[in-house]
């Protein structure tokens, strides 16, 4: 069995962020990085399903970005990837979802992976279409927003979140993508020795250009802050004259309001 981790090192969600000179994305010079929250999730179940059948499956983890993703890269070959594929591009933030996907099946197509693992949504973006594009174009079965996974005679039994907090199940043959969700399991740390045989895995580095050939390269038109909001009324007094208060307050904004 061949497994695919496809992973994304995105900012700190605790980083202070703010524009770039061109307005058209996040500066991402003081920033600190880590790797895609959900994608953990990708990855520990990807190692657990190597664990449950003796270590037979290779697992290859992919991510794209600029030589700064190496690191999530190593995090992931310590918690038990065999290897991993760096798809090096600077402009990553210039490619929408179908783009990204785009570049992953390249790479997915004819590799003969069985098991394609992703987060459910990336935090800087949170499409969420990444994982189910690639499994559109590879051809393979798929299922999302996995809070529980099982393996067993060549079946992946997913458990499903549903809208409103109910669980549905589905099962899955080989090939299938599936996008998993925070509740699926508990990401494992990274072991002192696990980190150090890290070190000595392969990094495959490949330009993105050869995985996305003549594409049309999108871009952000501009991106604003939201606007400031004014401070609030604080109404004081006794109950019926904070009643009176407000309702002079609403009706007076209803007649603005009208007249715009």
């Amino acid at each position: 069995m061949k497994i695919l981790v496809c992973i994304k090192q995105v900012p700190d969600m605790e980083s202070r962020f703010k524009l770039n000179s061109e307005g058209t994305w996040y500066d991402e010079a003081d920033l600190a990085f880590r790797m895609n929250e959900y994608d953990e999730y990708a990855v520990e179940q990807a190692v657990q399903l190597k664990e449950q059948l003796g270590g037979e499956p290779e697992i290859t983890v992919l991510s794209m970005g600029p030589d700064r993703v190496v690191e999530a890269l190593k995090k992931a070959l310590a918690m038990g990837a065999d290897r991993a594929v760096h798809v090096k591009d600077d402009k990553y933030y210039q490619k929408d979802p179908w783009q990204v996907a785009s570049v992953i099946a390249g790479h997915a197509a004819g590799q003969g992976y069985d098991v394609v693992f992703t987060g459910m949504q990336s935090q800087d973006r949170g499409s969420a279409q990444v994982g189910v594009t690639v499994a559109e174009l590879l051809g393979f079965g798929c299922a999302t927003t996995l809070v529980g996974f099982a393996f067993d005679a060549g079946v992946i039994t997913a458990k499903r979140e549903l809208e409103g907090g109910s669980k549905g199940v589905v099962k899955l043959k080989l090939p299938a993508v599936v996008t998993c969700q925070l509740g699926l399991n508990t990401p494992r740390y990274p072991t002192l020795p696990n980190i150090m045989k890290a070190k000595k895995k392969e990094i495959l580095v490949q330009a993105v250009s050869e995985l996305l050939k003549e594409a049309e390269v999108t871009g952000t038109g501009g991106m604003y802050p939201p606007a400031k909001r004014g401070g609030g009324i604080v109404i004081e007094g006794e109950v019926n004259d904070q009643l009176d208060k407000l309702m002079g307050i609403l009706k007076e904004k209803t007649t603005v309001l009208r007249a715009a």
